[in-house]
This record gives structure tokens, C-alpha cells and sequence, in this order.
């Protein structure tokens, strides 16, 4: 499985940030960088992702970690290529491939899965307990009168 060490800088679009101005800012923020302004600089500046504290830094990504057109974005660029301006559900985004490798993650990824279902299967024994201790200490009378 190819994975991905990707960084970006996410502009989110609200009622305050269009998505024309967050277009705006990305494009001036990558004109800074292809001049040769840092990456990791301009995402601690810039970016309103929680990867901003890392310069954007995303870590290696497996397919399917990320939103389909962020994915595709990324997919198409080189490693040390600026993607142009890209929109996604999240904003805005500016995207740079670090690397790229191959991996055999399949024991990684059911080790991740097995922990998952693990854990969701005790959340759901706890919550199921804590309903029947619930129950257990609930009194409900009756003062309908029958007729």
C-alpha cells in the first residue's frame, strides 16, 4: 500500500471567511512559498487546522484517510510539489507531498482495528451497566387509579 506524508495549510470558509477570500489568502500564501518562504512557517501562521502547531505536518496517510478530493489532490502532486488552491468539506486548502513509500500495513491496520472494536465493545458493556444500574435504583409508582 503506497501511503503519503503530506503537510497543508486549511483555510476554513464560514459566514465571516468566503470561500473567494480564503481562496485569496491560500494563493498569496503560496506565492510566498514559491519564493521561498518556509512551509512549516506559513501553516503556523495561517493555517485554523489543528496540524498548524506541526507546520501542517499530517503524518504518513494510507488511501482513504483523507476527504476524496483532498485525496485526489494530493494523489496527483509530486514529492516537494505546492498543490494550487484546493476546496474540500473543511475549507480551502494548500497541499505539499513530503514522500511517498510503500508499506505492508495490513498487521498495522488490523492491530488499529482490532483495538477499535475493542474499545467500542467495553464502551458498550460500560454504558449497558451503568443503564441497568440505572434501572436498578429507579422507582416508578403507579397512581393511576384503575377502574
Amino acid at each position: 500500500m503506497q501511503q503519503t506524508h503530506a503537510r497543508h495549510i486549511l483555510i476554513r470558509t464560514n459566514e465571516v471567511m468566503s470561500e473567494a477570500d480564503a481562496r485569496h489568502r491560500l494563493e498569496t500564501v503560496r506565492e510566498r512559498i514559491v519564493n521561498g518562504m518556509d512551509f512549516a512557517e506559513q501553516a503556523r501562521i495561517f493555517s485554523q487546522d489543528g496540524s498548524a502547531a506541526k507546520g501542517g505536518d499530517l503524518g504518513w496517510l494510507n488511501p482513504g484517510d483523507t476527504v476524496p478530493d483532498f485525496e485526489r489532490a494530493m494523489d496527483a502532486l509530486k514529492p516537494g510539489e505546492l498543490s494550487q488552491v484546493i476546496k474540500s468539506p473543511f475549507g480551502m486548502h494548500l497541499i505539499q507531498v513530503m514522500e511517498r513509500r510503500e508499506r505492508d500495513v495490513s498487521s498495522e491496520r488490523q492491530r488499529s482495528v482490532a483495538r477499535q472494536a475493542i474499545r467500542e465493545r467495553k464502551l458498550d458493556e460500560a454504558y449497558q451497566d451503568w443503564l441497568r444500574q440505572l434501572r436498578d435504583r429507579t422507582y416508578v409508582e403507579n397512581r393511576l387509579e384503575q377502574q
